[in-house]
């Protein structure tokens, strides 16, 4: 959200499918170290910033 990207927009910035990236997003899928990462690259973040709580 803070990014203003859709899930579409980052499931391209990733080469992850949309729906992973959603299923992920609801806790309805888990997800690999790997992907953790290049989610965090796309997101210009570091990936403990992922891990944080709101």
């Amino acid at each position: 959200m803070e990014r203003n990207l859709s899930q579409e927009q980052l499931a391209f910035e990733t080469n992850l499918h949309r729906t992973y990236i959603s299923e992920v997003e609801r806790g309805k899928r888990n997800i690999s170290i790997e992907n953790i990462e290049l989610i965090a690259k796309a997101l210009d973040i570091p990936i403990a910033e992922l891990f944080k709580s709101q």
